[in-house]
């Protein structure tokens, strides 16, 4: 439980530092989020087999790259 409780820490803290700044562009920022809701899944869904750490960082990479995804299609439609 102090895994998933350190893990959320740092994806929340993540998430907001990452809006930091001007001019944060819409796919850096969805990234962050992405990332952030994909190491929180990864770590619960990873909790029920023993394995948070693992399925946090997996869950972060696969939200973080879904996340820009989302963002570039957006900066297209935006004519970035």
């Amino acid at each position: 439980m102090k895994k998933i409780l350190t893990l959320t820490a740092v994806a929340a803290s993540a998430i907001s530092l990452s809006s930091c700044g001007p001019g944060v562009r819409p796919a850096h920022n969805d990234a962050a989020v992405g990332a952030g809701i994909g190491a929180l899944g990864g770590a619960i869904i990873g909790n029920q087999s023993g394995h948070a750490a693992e399925g946090a960082l997996i869950g972060a990479a696969v939200g973080g790259g879904t996340g820009y995804a989302v963002g570039r299609g957006k900066e297209r439609r935006a004519g970035y």
